[in-house]
């Protein structure tokens, strides 16, 4: 198995460079590990006391921020460093001040692993939900330094949990402690002899309750809102938006709000182009003209957390493809949330439905009939309002519980 493990990651690293000629995350893959032990030498200080976070990309960063700062302020001698295996994460947070060293993480090799453990020799290391990289993780065990996963989730479908999944189990012994999400989870790693696992539910309610309260004034924003109901579309893609973009016709009171997932040029312009209203582009509008337009489309990155403290009600993309984004950030803001039917990996996305705080929707005519109801009863939209910030109001508090464990003395 470890040969084929080998292979596979050798043959991905091809097919990266192939790739890369014409796909711009690939090259940023490709070219944000080249040089990458000159940068790691040059930037780490030797014999600090270092803690290493490691996240996929910029979902699973969201989830290990909260225990990223609580670390750095219950250790503030050690030096925080973290890298990610994606694009997606590294280049949106290559300057986050939060840490004090970033990188991507070089391939799960053998020689990669216990050179980068050598270099950086950190003296804890902490995984945020799904990331198991068999090279890493057996020299961390081999070098006994506590190695932990937050936020993690398990489901009964995943390898660890099959006949034949004996070799990939043994990636999980790595771990002095599993943080999970939810009793399945422990109790499924139970079943297979870990007993190391403690259900502290999941760090990004303690996230979303921080950029709740922290949120910026928009003033573009405001006065596109001003005294209308407005629909914010967060993170869409274009099956999202052939889904929402019709609903301007039938619902005169409502505006819409659309920040798409990629902030592309021809993505943007293809959102503009099927609008039957006015539509004005946030970078190109000002706090007068967008009054009159009954679609924003966002423009840029980094402003959607705060746009959701202006939306009546939100709707979530990704679900008409790989899977629903955040709706978490959106729930903490007190308003119902709703998104496609591709949501079952998501603990949080079926907590909403269960109390009536989230809704799915398969069609157009299904969305028309749920906002009939959100924007004209209003004792359903209340209660479904107030069902959404409950929800996330009474799941804080996962950090806390993760710092009583690695933080001891």
């Amino acid at each position: 198995m470890v040969f084929l493990y080998n292979l596979s990651i050798r043959v991905y690293w091809v097919l990266v460079v192939l790739v890369s000629a014409f796909n711009t995350k690939a090259k940023q893959f490709y070219r944000g590990r080249k040089g990458i032990w000159a940068r790691i030498k040059s930037q780490v200080e030797p014999g600090v006391d270092i803690i290493w976070f490691h996240c996929s990309s910029l979902g699973e960063f969201e989830q290990g921020r909260p225990v990223i700062e609580a670390i750095k302020q219950n250790k503030p001698n050690a030096k925080i460093l973290l890298t990610f295996f994606s694009p997606s994460g590294y280049e949106v947070r290559k300057n986050f001040s939060g840490v004090d060293y970033i990188f991507y993480l070089p391939l799960d090799t053998r020689s990669n692993a216990s050179r980068f453990i050598k270099m950086v020799n950190p003296a804890m290391v902490i995984f945020i939900k799904y990331e198991f990289w068999y090279h890493y993780l057996n020299e961390l065990k081999k070098k006994n330094i506590p190695t932990y996963l937050v936020s993690a989730i398990f489901r009964s479908d995943q390898v660890f949990f099959k006949p034949y999944g004996g070799w990939y189990r043994k990636f999980l012994k790595s771990f002095t402690y599993f943080f999970v999400q939810n009793q399945q989870s422990r109790e499924l790693l139970e079943k297979i002899g870990f007993t190391n696992v403690v259900v502290t539910g999941d760090t990004r309610f303690d996230r979303v309750v921080r950029v709740a309260a922290d949120a910026k004034s928009i003033p573009i924003v405001v006065s596109f809102v001003g005294n209308h109901k407005v629909l914010v579309a967060g993170s869409t893609w274009p099956r999202d938006e052939d889904v929402i973009l019709p609903l301007i016709n039938k619902f005169p009171e409502l505006k819409v709000v659309v920040v798409p997932h990629e902030v592309t040029e021809s993505h943007v312009n293809d959102i503009l182009s099927k609008t039957p209203v006015r539509a004005v582009r946030f970078t190109k509008t000002n706090t007068e003209d967008v009054k009159q337009a009954r679609i924003l489309v966002v423009d840029t990155i980094g402003l959607l957390s705060s746009i959701y403290r202006y939306g009546y009600i939100a709707y979530i993309g990704g679900g008409f493809g790989v899977g629903i984004h955040n709706t978490l950030e959106a729930a903490a803001c007190g308003i119902p949330v709703i998104f496609g039917p591709n949501y079952n990996k998501f603990q949080e996305a079926k907590d909403l439905i269960a109390c009536k705080a989230g809704f799915s929707i398969k069609t157009y005519d299904e969305l028309e009939d749920l906002l009939n109801l959100l924007l004209f009863d209003k004792n359903f939209y209340q209660l479904s309002a107030s069902e959404a910030k409950q929800f996330v109001n009474s799941n804080v508090g996962a950090t806390k519980e993760i710092l009583k464990v690695i933080a001891a003395p």
